[in-house]
């Protein structure tokens, strides 16, 4: 019966079909917002307001034919999507869901998160490898573009997780959010932090104002460019989990996780998570594009003091 239950966990819920389709509702949400904010319906024809189109655009792209160029190397250009969808995936396994009532994740250790964090450059590094590969002169700016990116959110992004590290005194995220079930959120200790998160969200998941890697009114479709069918399939459906699997993270950082009244619920941590997707959603609506150089700047010259900010106050304020 303990194997059943942890396949149960690890496979259903809360874990990959859990993910999946939770994912797919958020993308749905998220165009919802986006549509709304420019006068649109958005997604309305397939299911009940169109809440089944994330499903529909997945199964369509797994129907159509999957191309690979023959100038293209292979190897990387081949395993850069399901190495993607499988790196989003364990992330999910280690943030605290609350689901079945219980506050620790899936796969819960003292260091999991500098393993999500890892993972999410990971993720970026797999974009490079998978777009260079392409040899497409769109790919291979739009696989630079990320990279420049990176240099510019990641840093403040670590500062900021170095910060709720020290406040908290541990590097499990269960923990840490089991620390805020007792005391304030950290968004109230460290909103410093928790607006450089926001931010560096954005830039990690490649949305308005820092969706230059797949502009698509400069270099057609970026990084993206080469990839159909299957291949295409699996990516957009990695950035769906992406988008879960970060919100996810923000909420746990910053927002006690799935504590809430009356202990830990997998309904308190889907409701924080909405709330973080709204915010993005909102920010996605109402800003332009960057030019890289102007992303980067932004970064470097806001975003990164604002970060050793946080850390200075975490180290000299502590709890």
């Amino acid at each position: 019966m303990s194997l059943l239950l942890d396949l149960f966990k690890s496979l259903v819920y809360p874990g990959v079909l859990f993910v999946i389709v939770f994912s797919l509702l958020l993308e749905w949400v998220d165009r919802k917002i986006y549509a709304h904010a420019q006068n649109r319906i958005g997604p309305y024809y397939v299911g009940p307001l169109g809440i089944l189109q994330p499903f529909a655009d997945i199964l369509k792209l797994l129907s159509k034919e999957d191309i690979t160029p023959p100038h293209v190397d292979k190897v990387p250009f081949l395993l850069a999507p399901p190495l993607l969808l499988y790196l989003s995936l364990v992330g999910m396994y280690m943030i605290p869901t609350g689901a079945l009532g219980e506050p620790h994740a899936i796969l819960s250790f003292e260091g999991d998160y500098l393993v999500v964090l890892t993972i999410t450059t990971l993720i970026t590094m797999f974009v490079f490898a998978g777009s260079w590969a392409s040899v497409n002169r769109f790919g291979a700016i739009g696989s630079i573009r990320a990279l420049l990116l990176m240099v510019g959110y990641e840093v403040p992004f670590f500062l900021c997780a170095a910060a709720i590290a020290l406040d908290a005194k541990t590097l499990c995220l269960s923990k840490m959010a089991e620390v805020q079930s007792t005391a304030l959120w950290f968004i109230v200790l460290q909103p410093l932090g928790f607006i450089v998160s926001i931010l560096s969200l954005q830039a990690e998941l490649e949305r308005i104002p820092f969706d230059i890697p797949e502009a698509e009114t400069e270099i057609v479709a970026g990084w993206l460019t080469e990839f159909t069918g299957k291949k295409l399939a699996m990516i957009r459906l990695t950035s769906d989990i992406e988008l879960f699997l970060l919100s996810s993270l923000v909420v746990t950082l910053y927002l006690g996780g799935p504590w809430g009244p009356g202990g830990p619920s997998i309904l308190w941590f889907l409701l924080k998570v909405l709330g973080v997707v709204l915010l993005s959603s909102v920010l996605r609506a109402l800003l332009a594009r960057y030019r890289i150089d102007q992303a980067i700047g932004f970064f470097w010259k806001l975003v990164v003091p604002l970060s050793f900010l946080q850390v200075a106050l975490a180290l000299f304020m502590p709890l």
